[in-house]
């Protein structure tokens, strides 16, 4: 079973659940995962900064933080995904894209991590963009 909720903690945002959820349900399906259950938090820059430097160090907001709640070994996949709506906001300027697509990318890059995709080199960053742009465009 595949569950997934969307929560939002942004102050002005309001998004579309359903859409969320149907993205997350087409990666984790296109994955082969078939038992997972995950949790979609929109937030803002605030709170991203205060994850970002408890789990990470990083004294700035970043735009997107995964984090598995699965045990070592486990067959099922168990995790958080958060993503910052206003960091989401600057970069869909930057990249010339719609805020809502931006965001889906977001979410899709968000999952990946959770399924074991890392970006730390060039060869697995273009991987995962591949794999994003892929959901983008046909998981609606």
């Amino acid at each position: 079973m595949r569950r997934v909720r969307v929560f939002s903690t942004h102050p002005k945002t309001r998004l579309r659940r359903e859409e969320t959820i149907r993205l997350v349900r087409y990666v984790l399906r296109d994955e082969g995962c078939v038992d997972a259950d995950i949790n979609i938090v929109f937030t803002d820059d605030t709170l991203m900064r205060r994850m970002n430097y408890k789990y990470l160090g990083h004294k700035h907001a970043t735009d997107v933080l995964s984090f598995s709640l699965c045990e070592q070994g486990a067959s099922d996949l168990e995790g958080e995904v958060y993503v910052n709506v206003d960091q989401a906001r600057r970069q869909s300027v930057s990249y010339a894209v719609p805020v809502k697509e931006e965001l889906r990318r977001l979410v899709a890059h968000g999952v990946l991590h959770l399924l074991g995709y890392n970006d730390k080199t060039e060869p697995e960053r273009r991987s995962m963009m591949l794999k994003e742009n892929s959901f983008v465009q046909k998981g609606d």
